[in-house]
C-alpha cells in the first residue's frame, strides 16, 4: 500500500455555531473533528468502532496534542489529514495535519490510543486484532510537533469544581473527552483570550468519570503563558491532566 493511500483527508468548515467570540474554531470543536476523522479513517480500514464492537473492543483515547499556528476563522473551509505512526501491543500513535482551504498546514496534532475490552475495561492486545494487519497502515508521514510531554500539578488549591451533567455525559455512559477541555479552557478569563491564543494543548486522560461525580479542578502556571491542569473526581482520584500554553 502507497503512503499516500494509508492518509486519510476530511473535508469541514468553520461553522459560526462552532466558533468562539473572536470568530474562530474553538478548541472543543476541533478535538472533535479530530476524534471524528480518527473513527472514519479507522472505520474505512476495518477497525471502527461499530466492527470492533461485535467483538466487545471499543477504542479509548488515552493522549491527545495540538499546536497550531492559526485557528480556522468563521466560515472557512479546512481539511484534516489523518495516519497511524506507531502501533505497539496495547498502544497505537495516531497523527494529525490541520490545513486551510490552500491546503497549507496551520497545525498539528499527536494522539495515543488504546484498545480495550467492553467487558474488562481493561487494554487488548491490538496486535492480535485481525492478524495484526493493523501495521499495514502504518505511515512515515512526518508529524513536526512534539509527543504529549509528563503533566504534573502541585497546587492542592482547588480553582474550579463542577458536577459532570447530562450535556457532559457521551454515549459509553461517562463524561466525553472534549467536555474535559472545554471545561478546563473556561478556567480562564476571557480577557486572556482577547489578547492571546492557544499555541499547544495536551491532554492526558488517567480514569473515566461519570454523571453526578464532582469534579475539581488545580491549576499550576508553570510558566509565563504556560498553565497545567489536573482534574480529579470526588476528591480524590485524578481523570485527566492538561497543558495549555498561550502566546
Amino acid at each position: 500500500m502507497s503512503e499516500s493511500n494509508k492518509i486519510g483527508t476530511y473535508k469541514f468548515v468553520a461553522e459560526p455555531f462552532h466558533v468562539d467570540f473572536n470568530g474562530r474554531l474553538t478548541m472543543g470543536v476541533l478535538g472533535n473533528h479530530l476524534l471524528n476523522c480518527a473513527g472514519f479513517h479507522a472505520s474505512d480500514r476495518g477497525f471502527g468502532i461499530a466492527s470492533l464492537n461485535e467483538d466487545n473492543y471499543t477504542w479509548v483515547l488515552s493522549r491527545l496534542a495540538i499546536e497550531l499556528d492559526e485557528m480556522p476563522y468563521q466560515y472557512e473551509d479546512f481539511s484534516v489529514q489523518t495516519w497511524v505512526e506507531n502501533v505497539y501491543r496495547l498502544f497505537t500513535d495516531r497523527n494529525f495535519a490541520i490545513m486551510n482551504k490552500e491546503g497549507k498546514k496551520i497545525g498539528y496534532a499527536r494522539s495515543v490510543w488504546a484498545m480495550i475490552s467492553l467487558n474488562t475495561r481493561k487494554p487488548a492486545d491490538l496486535l492480535a486484532l485481525h492478524g495484526g494487519s493493523i501495521i499495514d497502515y502504518v505511515c512515515d508521514e512526518p508529524c513536526p510537533i512534539e509527543k504529549p510531554s509528563r503533566i504534573k500539578v502541585t497546587n492542592t488549591q482547588p480553582l474550579a469544581t463542577l458536577t459532570a451533567k447530562y450535556s457532559d455525559i457521551d454515549i459509553n455512559g461517562h463524561v466525553n473527552s472534549i467536555r474535559y477541555i472545554e471545561h478546563i479552557l473556561d478556567l480562564f478569563p476571557i480577557d486572556l483570550y482577547k489578547t492571546k491564543r492557544i499555541r499547544r494543548f495536551e491532554m492526558a486522560y488517567v480514569a473515566e468519570s461519570y454523571f453526578g461525580d464532582e469534579l475539581t479542578f488545580f491549576c499550576d502556571e508553570a510558566n509565563e503563558n504556560e498553565f497545567h491542569v489536573e482534574v480529579k473526581k470526588n476528591g480524590s482520584e485524578v481523570v485527566c491532566r492538561s497543558k495549555v500554553i498561550f502566546e
